[in-house]
């Protein structure tokens, strides 16, 4: 069983990836993945480019601690959480979320709720580009109301 959090300034390989979700054990049957782009438009703003920051050392801990919860809630055999920071141009990956299960429904709903965690609890900050200056990105509601339905599930 392979579980991995990796934060990184340099890009990622998808392909690479998947192949060592998929080969993580004989047990795998399914392998659900997320990747988080960096698009040309946010809000009706046209982007340039993005920025990420992190705490180092924290980030870690708590993208763990995610999987880990990730872990106890469905039947896992791997997982793998890579997210990028730096300055990142359009097109770029930012995130990259995948989940080995011997079934579908583990690894779609572990991998949906990592990112449903990461976007709420990973201590990153984003701050956009745009052709008038620059934004800081703060959290949106949407984002804590998926944390509200996760943790209905668990009463």
């Amino acid at each position: 069983m392979s579980f991995r959090v990796v934060v990184q300034e340099t890009p990622f390989d998808v392909a690479e990836e998947y192949s060592s979700l998929q080969n993580s054990s004989p047990s795998v049957g399914a392998v659900a993945t997320f990747v988080g782009l960096v698009r040309d438009v946010n809000q009706g703003k046209k982007i340039e480019k993005i920025f990420i920051e992190h705490y180092p050392g924290m980030t870690e801990i708590e993208l763990q601690k995610i999987l880990g919860e990730a872990r106890n809630r469905w039947d896992i055999l791997a997982g793998t959480i890579i997210h990028r920071f730096g300055k990142l141009g359009i097109g770029d990956g930012i995130v990259f979320v995948g989940v080995a299960s011997s079934h579908r429904k583990d690894s779609i709903s572990a991998c949906d709720f990592i990112m449903d965690y990461l976007k709420t609890k990973a201590p990153f900050w984003k701050k956009e580009k745009h052709e008038r200056g620059e934004k800081w990105v703060a959290s949106r509601e949407s984002d804590a109301a998926f944390l509200v339905a996760w943790d209905k599930e668990d009463n």
